[in-house]
């Protein structure tokens, strides 16, 4: 699952950055935050599973000037976190291990972190915003339990989009947290729209109210439980109210209320957590992949144009020249080859395991010099295939600038059509030479149907001799060696005088029901083949691939399949989830 989040989050990222995606661009960052603070909360379930107890995690949240890292010296008992007064001074998510050594986090935290680095306080630098410190405190503090207390950046400062990422990550790993907030921020609507963000994490929660003059606490905090109502439905949290000290410079912590924090870290339930991941996915999931199902339907769309392209393509060669009765040329080919059978006695036997004896020398010569099969040259068959072909990428690419124009999801088409456009020639290059190896090889089909017909003459000693008698045949055998070497075309034979005499002979015959039977199965099995290598392997397949192809800022690179594997960990699930 973790996996298919991060997939999800760069998909978002892409989308953000392609040009002419300003009216999605407020709702993609919205869900590319609730990404990276999913992603993070995987990551501590994670991190949770690699011991039986991990440290608690305190985490300080709040808008600039409101006192965080302040307040951390305070709950620390030492100055360890960096204090200014400019807003942004803090960038980077900073621990403070208290009553724990570093050994004691082990290397989960790094694994936690992913990418950020761990570096020493005094390197973190403001041009680096993929890292993060850990420090060891050397005070102890009443106000603390054994903990990492986590000071964190400002969430709202100008360049908090640049270090937002290393906000959310250390407040997803909080087991407590504190929302520091002063008396002129609290009612920010920054502060109720992160506060709102979280709300799926189930963190035991504390508001510390900061630089609170004397006389104003319980105003501030009936405001401060009108704003968390309208954010959250979870039940207002407690208010620890913070007065200036003028003396020390620093917030004074209630001295009632000492036992708060360890008490709040008490109720944590980390047995809870898993519930909670799929809690949070469950609720963002249909939003989150509303983009892919729609780039997923694109895609079942294109599937069935290139599908119905090929089948169109498929029809108009079964009308315009398997059945045409004057473009059909393969089956007077076989006649051909049967006359020179007819004409050399024995000969059906020899060929039965080899290629044909009279037309092998030219064929070598043929490929020795790289030269086209003549056959292929002048085979109307191959010109129509070649023309199909064309007709079939213009409709595609008219559907394709169709879609550009009125579908929602116009830029996945848009991009598709642009790699259609660029491809068409070397698809149609691929296309013919697919077309002119199959017309090839196919002759063996046809030399075998000729086989066929001389074995069944052979039983019709009659119509055998009958034909051997007449000069149609040695015209028909020398039609047959002239169109091996060149001589005449594919399309002379429809015509051959000679080649209609024997045409006709033989559907007159004895046999004229088993020629017919024969061209029927040369026919479909011509019609399977041509469907199979040149519709199907030379255009529908790279068709179909096309998508695959699209460059990263045009779509989410999420197929269905894992979708469907992400969807099922979601609810296969009850109790949590199965991390990948």
């Amino acid at each position: 699952m973790l996996e298919f989040i991060q997939l999800l989050k760069q998909g978002y990222q892409a989308a953000l950055n392609r040009p002419g995606n300003e009216k999605n661009r407020a709702d993609y960052a919205k869900r590319v935050e609730h990404l990276l603070l999913a992603e993070a909360f995987i990551r501590k379930g994670q991190w949770l599973g690699q011991a039986a107890q991990q440290p608690l995690q305190i985490t300080l949240l709040g808008p600039t000037q409101a006192g965080k890292s302040t307040l951390a010296n305070v709950l620390l008992n030492h100055n360890l976190a960096g204090i200014s007064p400019l807003a942004g001074y803090t960038q980077h998510p900073q621990g403070f291990c208290h009553g724990i050594t570093l050994a004691d986090t082990g290397s989960g935290l790094q694994r936690y972190f992913g990418r950020f680095q761990q570096l020493p306080a005094q390197q973190l630098t403001p041009t680096r915003h993929d890292c993060y410190a850990l420090t060891e405190s050397p005070a102890a503090s009443t106000l603390l339990p054994p903990c990492v207390l986590w000071d964190t950046p400002d969430f709202d400062s100008i360049d908090s989009s640049t270090y937002r990422e290393g906000v959310l990550r250390a407040v997803a790993l909080a087991d407590v947290l504190v929302l520091v907030v002063s008396k002129e921020k609290y009612a920010d609507q920054t502060v109720w729209d992160m506060m709102a963000l979280v709300q799926d994490l189930h963190q035991p929660t504390l508001i510390c109210l900061n630089k609170v003059a004397e006389g104003s606490e319980q105003l501030l905090i009936h405001s401060l439980q009108e704003k968390w109502q309208q954010a959250r439905t979870d039940p207002f949290p407690a208010v620890i109210t913070l007065a200036y000290q003028k003396s020390s410079g620093l917030p004074s912590w209630p001295a009632t209320r000492q036992q708060l924090l360890k008490q709040l870290c008490k109720s944590v339930q980390h047995r809870k957590q898993a519930r909670y991941e799929q809690a949070l996915l469950q609720k963002y999931w249909p939003t989150w992949l509303q983009p892919v199902l729609e780039e997923h339907q694109a895609l079942a769309e294109w599937q069935q144009a290139v599908e119905q392209a090929v089948n169109d393509g498929l029809l108009h060669y079964r009308r315009d020249y398997l059945n045409h009765p004057r473009h059909y040329e393969t089956f007077q080919q076989a006649l051909a080859e049967l006359s020179v059978l007819l004409e050399i006695p024995g000969l059906a036997g020899f060929l039965t395991g080899a290629r044909k004896a009279m037309t092998w020398p030219v064929r070598q010569v043929m490929k020795l010099t790289r030269k086209r099969h003549p056959l292929a040259q002048t085979s109307q068959e191959i010109v129509l295939l070649k023309q199909i072909a064309e007709h079939l990428l213009i409709q595609l690419a008219d559907q394709l600038m169709d879609k550009t124009e009125h579908s929602r999801h116009s830029h996945w088409w848009k991009a598709c059509n642009g790699l259609l456009r660029q491809q068409r020639p070397l698809l149609l290059q691929g296309f013919s030479q697919a077309a002119k190896h199959y017309h090839l090889d196919f002759q063996q089909d046809v030399e075998k149907t000729a086989q066929s017909l001389y074995l069944k003459l052979q039983q019709q000693p009659f119509v055998l001799n009958s034909l051997r008698a007449t000069r149609v045949t040695a015209d028909a055998a020398a039609i047959a060696i002239t169109l091996h070497t060149g001589g005449i075309g594919l399309h002379d034979l429809l015509v051959a005088p000679a080649m209609l005499a024997i045409t006709t002979l033989l559907t007159e015959s004895a046999i004229g029901g088993y020629l017919h039977k024969l061209e029927q199965e040369l026919k479909q099995q011509q019609f399977n083949t041509v469907k199979q290598r040149l519709f199907s392997d030379a255009l529908a397949q790279p068709l179909m691939a096309l998508p695959e192809q699209l460059p990263d800022l045009a779509h989410f690179s999420i197929t269905p399949a894992q979708l469907q594997s992400a969807q099922s960990q979601l609810s296969e699930k009850r109790h949590g989830l199965r991390l990948l």
